[in-house]
């Protein structure tokens, strides 16, 4: 049997093969250190379990309307509100089955064959796949270490062409942790609007933000980019609610209605009852959030002073998200019993299987060199992790 040419051209995301390897190993008796997987390690909320269980108890197991529930719409309008200051309508939000699926549903509706989408590199490992599957074509434009992993202005202004239709921003990043300033987003923003192309902003870590960073939008730059935004976030990250699978976009309203229109051709509405838990999250107390955040940023502080002490390996400190993305690749065409580590992919290989320690390749997000860590993992797993990463490197000859 053949295989669809598109299906063919899409690899498997890196991160979810990165963490089925390691459950794979845990379940054979292997104690593996987990750097790999992006998702909190704390548990959800009671408050939002209990608003799920009171779902459940009064039946809320029906389908609801394609583009989320009007109490989950109204919710997450407050949110964008005080977040944002820009007033949205109930027409003008998605609610879907994670923010990734928003994406998907963006790219189908939005993309014709060879339309071009600008994506900053590093990027997050399901970019550029999901593009492909919507017959366009990623325009990855390289950022620097030294510059925070930032796009330039004009290495946008460089890499915009008539086919361009789409500019994918990530703030804070997943894999960097770097966060757009407002002086960092204000010449982007001249650019988008000159050159009336649509832009993507990937909010999800918002609120995981560290140090003396502010988180800005686009639109907090001009309001007037507000008609050539979409806007995702969602609940998995701010509430430890990976498993949930909501995420929700807002944006024009007839690009809005037509991710609608492919939402419900594909997988109709979000679960009922995750989406009255994301009701929860986002009306409920947020000192659960605070308290996640306090403990990030302790263990984000301890990876950067380990990192610190290892030789040969820069690393940009993350300003949010909960990810370090050091560079590594003083150790390629160094040997481990006559085999030679050339890449990224060499080098996780090597530390899992020799060090039992999963993280996920550079070459994933676009840039060989680095290795991306998650620090959404405990402090004593952390300091566990880095012990044996250090001795794996130091047998490296």
């Amino acid at each position: 049997m053949e295989l669809s040419k598109r299906v063919q051209s899409v690899k498997p995301s890196a991160t979810l093969s990165i963490n089925a390897r390691a459950k794979e190993l845990k379940a054979s008796g292997v104690e593996i250190i987990n750097f790999g997987v992006g998702e909190p390690d704390f548990p959800t909320p009671h408050h939002i379990k209990e608003a799920a269980i009171k779902a459940i108890n009064d039946n809320f197991t029906r389908y609801t309307p394609v583009g989320g529930i009007a109490e989950l719409k109204d919710a997450i309008i407050r949110q964008f509100e005080s977040d944002y200051g820009v007033s949205y309508e109930p027409g003008e939000i998605l609610v879907s089955c994670g923010g990734k699926h928003c994406i998907y549903n963006l790219a189908q509706a939005l993309l014709d064959d060879d339309d071009e989408v600008i994506i900053p590199a590093p990027y997050w490992v399901s970019y550029p796949d999901i593009i492909r599957l919507a017959g366009g074509r990623s325009v990855i434009v390289h950022t620097k270490e030294e510059d925070g992993f930032k796009l330039r202005p004009e290495k946008l202004e460089e890499a915009i062409t008539p086919r361009t239709k789409l500019l994918i921003l990530n703030s804070p990043s997943n894999p960097t942790g770097s966060v757009y300033t407002r002086g960092e987003l204000e010449p982007l923003v001249e650019i988008i609007v000159k050159h009336r192309i649509y832009v993507l902003t990937d909010d999800i870590y918002n609120k995981i933000i560290f140090d003396d960073a502010d988180w800005v939008s686009i639109l907090h730059v001009n309001p007037d980019v507000k008609e050539y935004a979409l806007i995702l976030n969602g609940v998995s990250k701010t509430y430890s609610m990976t498993g949930w699978r909501i995420g929700y976009m807002a944006g024009p309203g007839p690009i809005i209605s037509a991710c609608t229109k492919i939402q419900s051709q594909s997988t109709s509405n979000p679960n009922s009852i995750a989406q009255m838990a994301a009701v929860a999250a986002l009306n409920g107390p947020q000192d659960d959030v605070e308290r996640m955040v306090s403990a990030f940023a302790k263990r984000r502080q301890y990876f950067v002073e380990r990192l610190e002490q290892v030789k040969f390996v820069t690393f940009y400190p993350p300003q949010g998200a909960f990810y370090i993305f050091p560079n590594f690749s003083a150790y390629y065409g160094k040997k481990y019993n006559g085999q030679i580590i050339a890449n990224s992919l060499d080098l996780t290989s090597y530390l899992m299987e020799e060090a039992r320690i999963a993280l996920v390749p550079g070459s994933a997000f676009g840039d060989d060199r680095y290795l991306r860590f998650s620090f959404a993992t405990s402090m004593t797993i952390i300091e566990k992790g880095m012990d044996k990463l250090e001795a794996a490197l130091n047998r490296l000859l």
